[in-house]
């Protein structure tokens, strides 16, 4: 059978063929590990790798799909589909990044591409995992994962559980849909991650120390991870056997211009005990450990200046402060289920986060503000 023979198949059969899609039974369907869900998308206005997720009002939107091709807005705007085999980056083997061809945001890293034999190009693993988003969808007589550009939502294509390992998974791309960057080339402002700065704490368990600082303004994004031990690539297991001596800690970026370090530093003493060695509550263990970890001369000084103030001032009473702090040593971000846990499930830890938020969101609101 040739190949043009197969383009004039009827829709269905096309339809079946991306991906290999198959009629299923959705009521037992889950968003493949690895993708996040569209609900979830943009809670956090920047991604772990540093870029802005603010989604285009509706006039932007509009200025942005008015640049494209009629066959880049069928695709990327009515979910459409490029017949297989004839997209441009199929067989492009050059190095670099794969962006959205909307708004610019990178999704995907010509190092995880791969030849699936499909017809469309394949990637095990996003760029980001909050830069490609997932969600139900149940066209063509199927039951299939849609994936969307977690920034503009413009359709990408869908993903598989059928690739290969380590991920197992085949994210199918429409050609269309993307925008080629080869490595070396200058990259547009759209596909730049924003310049923030980056602040690391360890105060017991990363779930609630995450959601606190995520609920500062000028925080723009907060990540649970692994640090200062002495294993490379730990994983949750392995750190809470205690031999690897990292302490669960958050990555911090905010934006300087709306909350300074300092003032993160005072937050992190305010919603945790930083008296009690190596235990948070009934938490217990190395891992649980009270740190500061800094980037720089100038940030070692206000974590420093700020622990002797308050261990001057008897802030604690009589207990001592035993917060250790450190140069920031590798950071290793935790798997995804800790992430945004308590966002996620409501469970609740660290007493009077809510309380410390308020507390230093009227501290932070500019002059005049009403609340």
């Amino acid at each position: 059978m040739t190949r043009n023979s197969l383009l004039t198949f009827p829709a269905l059969l096309a339809a079946a063929c991306l991906g290999l899609g198959c009629p299923a039974d959705d009521r037992n369907l889950a968003i493949p590990s690895g993708v996040t869900p569209v609900a979830e998308s943009n809670e956090q206005k920047l991604s772990d790798q540093g870029y802005d997720l603010t989604p285009p009002t509706p006039e932007e939107k509009a200025e942005l799909v008015a640049k494209l091709t009629p066959e880049q807005v069928r695709i990327t705007q009515k979910a459409g589909t490029e017949a297989a085999f004839c997209g441009t980056l199929l067989d492009n083997k050059k190095e670099g990044l794969y962006t959205c061809v909307v708004c610019g945001l990178p999704l995907f890293d010509s190092k995880d591409k791969f030849t699936s034999g499909t017809g469309w190009p394949s990637f095990t693993k996003t760029f980001d995992r909050e830069h490609v988003t997932g969600k139900v969808d149940r066209a063509h007589g199927m039951v299939r994962t849609e994936i969307n550009c977690g920034r503009c939502d413009s359709h990408l294509g869908h993903v598989f559980e059928d690739g290969p390992a380590p991920t197992g998974l085949r994210f199918c791309l429409n050609s269309e849909s993307l925008e080629f960057l080869e490595e070396g080339s200058e990259v547009p402002p759209e596909s730049r991650p924003t310049e923030v700065e980056e602040a690391f704490f360890a105060g017991g368990c990363f779930w609630g120390v995450e959601y606190a600082f995520s609920e500062l303004p000028g925080v723009m994004s907060v990540t649970s991870g692994y640090q200062n031990g002495a294993m490379k690539n730990p994983d949750y297991k392995s750190v809470c056997s205690g031999s690897t001596g990292h302490a669960e800690s958050v990555r911090v970026r905010f934006d300087p211009d709306t909350i300074d370090y300092e003032t993160l530093v005072r937050f992190f003493f305010r919603i945790h005990d930083p008296t009690t060695l190596n235990r948070q509550g009934p938490d217990m263990g190395t891992q649980y450990r009270s740190g500061i970890y800094t980037k720089g001369p100038e940030q070692m000084k206000v974590a420093r200046t700020v622990l002797r103030e308050l261990s001057d001032s008897k802030a604690f009473g009589d207990r001592t402060i035993v917060t250790e702090i450190e140069e920031t040593e590798p950071f290793y971000e935790a798997e995804g289920y800790h992430q945004d846990y308590v966002a996620r499930t409501g469970r609740a830890c660290h007493p009077g986060i809510g309380e410390a938020v308020e507390e230093f969101k009227k501290k932070l609101a500019p002059s005049g503000a009403a609340g």
